[in-house]
């Protein structure tokens, strides 16, 4: 009987929560308000130890004082500033100098923008509303089909997630190090390999040009079989090579420097990030484009993101606190070792679990609560914590595509007004969706197209 109770307790934590997230309640407090409520039940029915709550504090402290954490904040001003100063604006309008007079051209312009994007902002919201304000009414102007046009955009803002730098990836490197310590402890192994937020840069690299060169092979046969739905246009004010090349060199310069950086042992992913954000103002500062109240602007938006992230951490801490007092973590570790078959059935599971989840959470939710519970017992199967991580990284990444409550298409939405219909956004996206499964098979398949590059670094 106790047995089930604690089952249904760790039921009742996630049914709670799934139930007032899709409410529209904000994450943070929710995570924190059903763990302490749930708990309290438990206390109460003396099924759950109370005491256990003593080491939240430990773990905040942790979390606050994390020095790797420290890049979040970094990276994200550094691409709230590249974004607010207009340099993506700049960078759009140049590249689509070079690719208008090729068929599909515009489409090419905004994957090329939505990948710089990517690695110099790391922030998919802030780059899919970029490139809709941008790009969207220039592709209907120059008769693009609407749902290749929403599909390019949402697909190309959401790289942010796999190409480094991406504060994806240092969030996701701080939880598998937590899983990885969790897994030694089950397998026996006192000294684990670490995982850093090094190890999935450079094992993101590879599969994030796969995808990218995936959607522009897309983007070619779409132009094939449908001529008419991505036309050419000839461009009548050319802009010089000069012109181009200045836009473009700084903010690849700032790419190569805070990403060559990390990978070649420079510096850490922290003081790389700090190189970067003092980049974006120097970038910038050369542009014209700094005053106070572009500073001031980004910085407030960079204290909002940071806070809600943080706030997100907090809470799921305590999440997940509350659900091993319940001893969940020992329920899942058993149900996915006594899957039938092979140690893949689990993880398959696990994935196709993370996919559906996606379709009503978001990345942030589903990362803080999920992996941390999965993760542990999935390494002490033997699977490289870097290529799960990175595995997880690119299924989460459709977490923002798939309707109907993908943020990327919420975003996209929000500033395309009344130009095109939610249901062209959708349909849009369903060939870049069905694009990164298959990356996922692949990456499957050759697992080395992730381990490769970390092993030689």
């Amino acid at each position: 009987m106790e047995i089930i109770s604690h089952e249904f307790f760790c039921f009742l934590l996630f049914f709670a929560l799934a139930i007032l997230l899709i409410a529209g309640y904000p994450v943070a407090l929710t995570l924190a308000g059903v763990s302490i409520l749930v708990g309290l039940i438990g206390y109460f029915l003396d099924l759950f130890p109370i005491i256990l709550l003593n080491v939240l504090p430990n773990r905040i402290f942790g979390i606050i004082s994390n020095e790797t954490l420290i890049a979040v904040p970094l990276f994200i001003f550094m691409g709230v500033m590249l974004e607010r100063s207009g340099i993506a604006s700049e960078l759009l309008e140049s590249i689509s100098k070079i690719w208008g007079e090729v068929k599909g051209g515009l489409a090419y312009s905004v994957l090329v923008v939505g990948v710089l994007m990517a690695a110099s902002t790391g922030i998919v919201g802030a780059t899919v509303v970029t490139m809709g304000i941008l790009s969207l009414p220039l592709m209907l102007k120059w008769k693009y089909n609407k749902r290749i046009s929403t599909g390019i955009i949402c697909a190309s803002g959401t790289l942010g997630q796999i190409i480094p730098p991406s504060i994806v990836l240092v969030l996701l490197a701080d939880i598998f190090q937590g899983a990885n310590e969790q897994a030694s402890q089950i397998s026996g192994d006192l000294a684990p390999n670490p995982v850093s937020s090094v190890d999935l840069f450079a094992g993101a690299i590879i599969p994030g040009l796969i995808l990218v060169t995936f959607y522009g092979v897309w983007i070619f046969f779409y132009s094939v079989l449908f001529p008419s739905n991505l036309p050419k246009k000839k461009i009548i004010n050319k802009k010089s090579l000069k012109d181009i090349l200045t836009t473009i060199i700084p903010p690849t310069l700032l790419i190569i420097t805070v990403l060559g950086s990390i990978l070649f042992g420079i510096a850490t992913p922290t003081e790389s990030a700090s190189l970067g954000a003092l980049g974006s103002i120097l970038i910038a500062k050369h542009k014209k484009k700094l005053d106070k109240i572009i500073l001031s602007d980004a910085c407030i938006q960079t204290l909002k993101i940071n806070s809600m992230v943080f706030f997100i951490l907090i809470g799921a801490s305590l999440f997940s606190l509350v659900f091993r007092g319940f001893g969940g973590d020992i329920l899942v570790e058993n149900f996915l070792t006594e899957i039938p078959g092979s140690r893949v059935n689990a993880f398959l599971l696990v994935m196709i679990t993370i996919f559906i989840l996606g379709f009503f959470l978001d990345f942030f939710q589903i990362v803080f609560v999920i992996v941390p519970i999965v993760g542990p017992s999935l390494i002490s199967m033997g699977f490289d914590p870097v290529w799960l991580a990175l595995m997880f990284a690119i299924n989460l990444q459709t977490s923002f595509l798939t309707p109907p409550f993908g943020f990327a298409l919420f975003y996209l939405k929000g500033v395309s007004k009344d130009l095109v219909k939610t249901t062209d956004i959708y349909l849009g996206v369903i060939p870049f969706i069905i694009i990164q499964l298959f990356l996922l098979f692949i990456l499957f398949q050759f697992p080395f197209l992730i381990t490769w590059l970390p092993s030689k670094l």
